[in-house]
């Protein structure tokens, strides 16, 4: 592996470690109950699945097959978000509902049902991919993706919880410029002709 393999895997792991442990130390954490930091953290998670995806397709990785890996975490990133929805269900079925139907008070929600139906639509697209074509697929999953990554960033920023502040940021920036490099060396905006 080359000096550069090791320093992108280092910065990832970094990237993907500070946030959960400075989530762990919350001093929020001392009056929520199980299931809840269970689901807080399933959504971190799929915020740290979202800067390796993009990396990923890019092929900042080598060494291994990344597109294997990308359905992978892909699938991981679908089950984060179902652990992350469940979890809140079960503590709260009424503030759940109020977001699937877009009726909540709280703006985060609505980024967050986005970035929800954006994944799920991301993994249906991948489902069906070889009866769509190549063109329809990459473009469907490109907008899927942005839809994701804009709604989650924005859904985490907004809400003032779990995560502490520096490394949330921190990470919301990482994979605002992991996907926009990676649609840029991918170069999306061709399929528009």
């Amino acid at each position: 592996m080359t000096r550069r393999g090791v320093l992108i895997r280092a910065a990832v792991a970094l990237a993907v470690f500070l946030p959960l442990f400075a989530a762990a130390q919350s001093p929020l954490l001392q009056w929520r109950d199980p299931i809840y930091i269970a689901a807080s953290f399933a959504g971190i998670v799929g915020l740290a699945l979202l800067l390796v995806q993009p990396l990923l397709i890019a092929g900042a990785f080598s060494g291994f097959s990344a597109r294997r890996l990308h359905i992978w975490f892909g699938s991981g990133l679908v089950v984060a978000v179902v652990l992350h929805v469940a979890g809140l269900w079960i503590t709260s079925p009424p503030d759940v509902v109020d977001v699937l139907l877009f009726r909540s008070p709280t703006p985060f929600a609505v980024w967050g049902a986005m970035a929800m139906w954006g994944v799920f639509a991301a993994a249906l697209l991948a489902a069906v991919r070889r009866k769509i074509g190549p063109r329809f697929w990459r473009l469907g999953h490109s907008v899927a993706v942005v839809i994701i990554v804009a709604g989650t960033v924005v859904h985490t920023w907004l809400i003032d919880g779990t995560m502490e502040v520096v490394t949330k940021a921190a990470l919301c920036l990482l994979v605002l410029a992991a996907t926009a490099y990676a649609l840029r060396k991918r170069r999306v905006w061709r399929l528009l002709r």
